[in-house]
């Protein structure tokens, strides 16, 4: 099967806001691959936007991917029909590998060598974001390890937003025995971190130490609600619905509880925190990574929505912790 490429040009900011499986594309199926790349070091102006996709596209795919970069819209784009080449194999030949805190991520190209002691992933390029070549995703990697080296304890976790499972697969290495859900509003993103579960050797399903998997908008699903409080949230999304879903996400958190938040640069920081601390979460600490910082905010006792009530032995009991459950 043949393959083709389509290339326009774009600005840093367009590139760094595009919703990688966003509304613009899903009436494409199956969905082009994006990269995005710097044609001119360090000019804001000079980056590209490069689709591939596995036959010819029309106007209609055309016109998706340049509403993605509206700075391109005068630009005639470059229409390429591909050598019968693993086009995939060869995107991701230039992606590197990561090692972030005690993690070492990597696609099948590009193994590298591995550092003594490091924990590895295997998570390809393609179909979901969170490959841990973007900052958000490498400083949330060091921001769980370090909660880890710390001593913190955590049994019971969610990654809000999945993309590849990456997060949640790290956040269940450093705390082997936690209950742990992984969601993402997108069902292929679901799909993606189910194979890189299977791939990764980590088991699937409802009980400790296994991951269970939910296509939900936020917490909006029974499975997610009914597995609260968590007292790890990890949120790699981006600042507006990081804002939007403030209540939701500090409520579900247990009192005393962590959240994790990523995908905002660092011009958003103060929105994004402002609308936790209305929330009764304060900032407890940040990894800055480039323009991309790691939030880590904590949960003050007795405040929300309303306390979650769990039945345990005696009845109800109020949240936190796994004693009212």
């Amino acid at each position: 099967m043949s393959s083709w490429k389509i290339t326009l040009p774009c600005t840093r900011d367009e590139a760094e806001a595009i919703d990688f499986e966003g509304a613009e594309l899903l009436g494409i199926d199956p969905a082009p691959v994006l990269l995005t790349s710097e044609t001119i070091p360090d000019d804001p102006l000079a980056w590209q936007i490069e689709a591939y996709f596995e036959s010819k596209p029309g106007k209609a795919e055309i016109a998706a991917l340049q509403t993605l970069v509206p700075s391109a819209g005068k630009a005639k784009p470059l229409v390429e029909k591909l050598p019968d080449e693993d086009w995939v194999t060869l995107s991701q030949a230039g992606i590197e590998p990561v090692h972030a805190g005690r993690f070492y991520v990597h696609t099948g190209t590009n193994r590298g060598d591995v550092p003594e002691g490091a924990k590895t992933f295997l998570i390809e390029a393609g179909r979901a974001f969170g490959t841990g070549t973007h900052e958000t995703t490498s400083g949330c990697l060091r921001t769980l390890d370090a909660m880890r080296a710390r001593g913190e304890v955590v049994r019971n976790l969610i990654d809000v937003g999945t993309g590849t499972g990456l997060l949640a697969f790290a956040a269940m290495h450093l705390w082997p025995r936690a209950y742990a859900t992984a969601s993402d509003i997108d069902p292929v993103a679901v799909e993606v971190t189910a194979e890189n579960a299977v791939v990764n050797g980590v088991p699937l399903g409802v009980g400790m130490g296994q991951l269970a998997l939910a296509a939900a908008p936020g917490l909006e699903h029974p499975l997610l609600l009914n597995r609260a409080p968590y007292d790890l949230i990890i949120a790699n999304v981006l600042a507006g619905p990081l804002i939007e879903l403030a209540p939701s996400i500090s409520a579900a958190l247990a009192e005393g509880g962590t959240l994790v938040l990523a995908g905002l640069l660092e011009t958003q920081t103060e929105r994004v925190a402002h609308a936790y601390r209305r929330q009764g979460l304060r900032l407890a600490g940040r990894t800055s990574t480039g323009e991309w910082p790691a939030l880590r905010l904590r949960k003050r006792a007795r405040y929300g929505w309303g306390r979650v009530e769990r039945p345990g032995p005696d009845g109800l009991g109020l949240a936190p912790g796994f004693g009212s459950w």
